[in-house]
């Protein structure tokens, strides 16, 4: 086994108006899960690209295994090729195809052109097998979760790669018990020798199944280190090039008492055929009202029906103490807002530029016959660039080139340009680094402090604690209850979602 399976060697890579990569080298050892750490726009995806033949490079070179001679992957084909697998945050498989068609695209089993699905679909499940998930690899991937899609992209990953594992965020869409057996399979594979390069923002997870941890900056290499030489305090402060005081500054608290005459939300007994089952949410001006839940509880099915982008099969909905109708585009004219869950499929417009991306909600809101000057959307998309410190080489940078974390800064900044009353953000910190993830939450806490009423959902009960006034509690698309004051505590919540205590209902949203 060689002493190394890749040197990467004074990288340097640029886009338009950006260094991504400055000179930066890279070292993965067999049998060893190396994080890369680093706030977004820190060049952690670009350096993987390159590698994996999805960007090319100005300078430096890439070694595989004891080889003297450097290579160059032209794409990610010619990368796999080479021993060298990737899977991406964003599942990018094929969602009309089945499970076994999905892990054999491009190299079923068969002969003269034909496919040999009997074949297929046995290893198929064997490698599904082999990674503790069971499920009909004959069924269409559209028909299972995207935390079972991501589980279905590992798989393919693992029976390609040779070598070296790419993990691009894999647990950011996977629940606790999902996660656990990933790292079971992280672990037997680098024990067979295998090495994988671990991308994730969530601290507890680098320390749980990391052996080394490589941390970029701005693009250029801060340093590596082992592990258990490098505490969780001094691994953000050198992800962010200063002291961080882990987020405790941020509390929301009012300094008034909420008035609850008239709720600027209103839901009684609201209800989607098939999905959530009817809830009560009220939200007051000035408060932030969570909604915890594990993957699957009902979360973003009660932002969705509040929002109109599923139509209730019961109960009424008022904002402001007015009855709205049950369509997106009602809604934002009542003052709604909401961003959702995923950036690439419902969010971002790859197409289009930050300004048009930032502007785009505002002119739906408007319509056709009130189209907006050029000079009015570049003063609208400049005031909110700055006001989210969002980077960007330009206004016309194409919204694809940014980071993920000033993507998702981009959808919040075009929800803000409308100037709603209500604000629903469905996981807006997720897959993003701390120090963004921080300001999305301070500017949420401000949001509120500013009369505005926030509806947040986030699968970290940590961060609702910090940012939430109230937090509903959800399971099984059943809103079981809430809490708020002294009842906000990860114990009591946990233990409510898990179904091993009575729900507390309270006078604000109380269950029915």
């Amino acid at each position: 086994m060689p002493d190394t399976l890749i040197q990467m060697r004074g990288i340097t890579k640029n886009f338009p108006g950006v260094l991504a990569l400055s000179d930066v080298d890279f070292t993965l050892k067999p049998g060893e899960i190396q994080a890369l750490m680093g706030e977004n726009g820190a060049g952690k995806s670009t350096l993987v690209k390159v590698l994996t033949g999805a960007e090319a490079f100005e300078t430096g070179q890439i070694f595989l295994g004891d080889s003297p001679t450097p290579i160059i992957n032209h794409s990610p084909q010619e990368a796999q090729a080479r021993g060298i697998s990737t899977v991406y945050q964003e599942v990018n498989l094929c969602p009309n195809l089945t499970v076994a068609e999905n892990l054999f695209v491009g190299r079923h089993p068969g002969r003269a052109g034909l496919i040999n699905r009997r074949e297929m679909n046995r290893r198929a499940r064997q490698i599904m097998e082999n990674i503790s998930v069971d499920i009909d690899v004959e069924r269409p991937l559209e028909g299972y979760s995207i935390a079972v899609q991501q589980m279905v992209a590992i798989g393919r990953a693992v029976d390609i790669s040779a070598n070296v594992l790419i993990l691009d965020e894999p647990t950011s869409s996977l629940n606790e018990h999902e996660v656990v057996t990933l790292f079971d399979l992280m672990r037997k594979l680098r024990d067979d020798g295998l090495g994988i390069i671990f991308i994730t923002h969530f601290l507890d997870q680098v320390y749980e199944v990391c052996d080394t941890i490589t941390v970029l900056r701005n693009g250029r290499l801060v340093g590596e280190y082992a592990v258990e030489s490098l505490s969780r305090k001094d691994l953000v402060s050198a992800m962010l090039g200063r002291s961080f005081d882990d987020l405790a500054s941020i509390h929301h608290q009012t300094d008034t008492v909420v008035d609850e005459s008239t709720p600027v939300v209103d839901a009684e007994q609201l209800s989607v055929r098939g999905g959530v089952k009817p809830f009560d949410l009220k939200v007051f001006k000035g408060e932030v009202v969570g909604l915890a839940g594990l993957l699957g509880s009902g979360r973003t099915e009660v932002a969705r029906a509040v929002y109109g982008a599923d139509s209730p099969s019961g109960g009424t909905l008022e904002v402001e103490g007015q009855k709205v109708g049950h369509s997106p585009i009602d809604s934002m004219r009542a003052g709604m807002a909401f961003c959702p869950e995923s950036r690439k499929d419902e969010g971002c417009v790859q197409d289009l530029s930050v300004r048009e991306n930032i502007i785009l909600a505002e002119q739906t809101k408007r319509g056709v016959f009130r189209l907006m000057s050029r000079s009015e959307q570049e003063k609208i998309a400049r005031q909110y660039v700055d006001l989210l410190e969002i980077k960007t080489a330009s206004l016309e940078t194409p919204i694809s080139q940014l980071s993920g974390g000033n993507q998702q800064k981009v959808i919040v900044a075009r929800w803000l340009a409308t100037n709603p009353d209500f604000l629903i953000l469905d996981e807006p910190t997720r897959g993003i680094d701390v120090g963004t993830k921080a300001e999305i939450q301070k500017l949420c806490v401000d949001l509120a402090d500013g009369g505005m009423a926030v509806l947040f959902i986030s699968s970290e009960i940590d961060e609702m604690l910090r940012t939430c006034d109230r937090i509903g509690i959800m399971r099984d698309l059943h809103k079981v209850g809430e809490v708020s004051g002294d009842e906000m505590t990860s114990s009591n919540i946990m233990s409510m979602i898990a179904g091993s205590e009575q729900a507390v209902p309270s006078e604000a949203g109380a269950v029915k």
